[in-house]
């Protein structure tokens, strides 16, 4: 049988649909139906063979891992105990491996490795922001001073259900049988599809099953990264809460702040780096020169070199400000800090290149 070189017209019209539609189900922040969720999960456990456990459902994963912390204290004084009775079971990400690797294998031997390849990162590519996000709500959590660490350590495990990481293989699965044929296990398909398809985070055990529900608001700057300025960028109806500035997390005290408003002398005490780089951002250097006091070292026509005093990055900031001829417009931008003269710090700007070789300056 030789590979397959090329989609159809029907087969190429499709695949973004197939994308659009799981990317959806990953983005979605509809309330869950708490009966189909049920379902989903009671046939899941059918599915592994296992008895229906007890579902419980949560507004948010903050409040599922309380609930959690709540049981570990209350119920089991052997940890041993606690996590034999939890312990999930293993058939199910059996499933869900033996069902993508059976498609991936079938797809990779029928398709050329060119066209695999685009199917691949076209999905990828597109689908990836499902699994990013989440990630941070991960990461974020991790910081919860109220979640003891055998908690956390089960957190930070693959023993969850989490929609938008099982998304990307979804999408594949689908289009691998729907569009070209590809043999699969129907009733594994209806066990994975039913939980990412109606449930948010479900983190099953063999004798409780922990549904979470959806956020309320997700919010992304136009690079589809975390994003939102004054309000949370995943906001939960129990008011979990996540801010984010173009992709990092911001603690409370700023992402519930609008940039315009943030002020420069946070800079002075904040010690987190990558914080510093956005507050920073977020300022803008003309604000920053000026409530900080910058110091001007040189000048050159409408250019001037300045320099923050004060400690608040890793490396001193050298600033570049330019002042428009034509329009009066004064723009500012960061230069090494080994520049020595305005003039210097241009030719940085420009590549190189002296500013005097231009006819026009900008």
């Amino acid at each position: 049988m030789s590979l397959i070189e090329k989609l159809t017209p029907e087969q190429e019209a499709l695949i973004p649909v197939y994308r659009d539609k799981w990317r959806a189900i990953a983005l979605s922040t509809e309330r869950i139906d708490r009966e189909k969720a049920g379902e989903a999960v009671k046939i899941a456990y059918e599915v592994l063979g296992l008895p229906k456990p007890k579902i419980l459902f949560f507004d948010s994963p903050l409040a599922a891992f309380k609930s959690v912390n709540t049981n570990l204290k209350n119920s089991y004084s052997n940890l041993e105990k606690y996590w034999y009775r939890w312990n999930l079971p293993d058939n199910l990400l059996k499933t869900y491996h033996d069902l993508f690797n059976k498609i991936l294998n079938f797809l990779g031997e029928l398709l050329s490795e060119d066209l695999f390849s685009s199917i691949s990162n076209e999905l990828y590519f597109d689908l990836d922001i499902c699994f990013l996000f989440w990630q941070q709500i991960i990461q974020h959590l991790i910081t919860q001073e109220d979640i003891p660490n055998e908690v956390l350590s089960f957190l930070e495990s693959d023993m969850r259900v989490e929609p938008e990481e099982w998304i990307q293989r979804c999408c594949l699965i689908e289009i691998g049988f729907v569009l070209f044929n590809a043999p699969y296990n129907s009733k594994g398909w209806q066990l994975l599809r039913g939980l990412v398809e109606n449930c948010g985070w479900v983190y099953p055990f063999k004798e409780i099953c922990i549904v979470c529900d959806r956020p309320l608001h997700l919010r992304f700057d136009n690079e589809n990264r975390l994003h939102a300025e004054g309000e949370p960028a995943i906001e939960f109806t129990d008011g979990y809460s996540l801010y984010s500035y173009h992709g990092v997390t911001l603690p409370e005290k700023y992402g519930k702040i609008n940039p315009q408003q943030w002020q420069a002398e946070w800079l002075l005490t904040e010690h987190n780096a990558e914080l510093r780089r956005v507050l920073i951002q977020g300022i803008v250097y003309a604000r920053i020169c000026q409530e900080l006091q910058a110091i001007e070292l040189d000048s050159w026509q409408e250019y001037t070199l300045l320099k923050i005093d004060a400690d608040v990055d890793e490396e001193s900031i050298y600033l570049l400000k330019m002042i428009c001829p034509s329009t009066g417009f004064i723009h500012t931008l960061r230069v090494p800090p080994n520049m020595k003269s305005a003039r210097e710090a241009i030719r940085w700007v420009n590549w190189g290149v002296d500013p005097e070789t231009f006819g026009v300056q900008t």
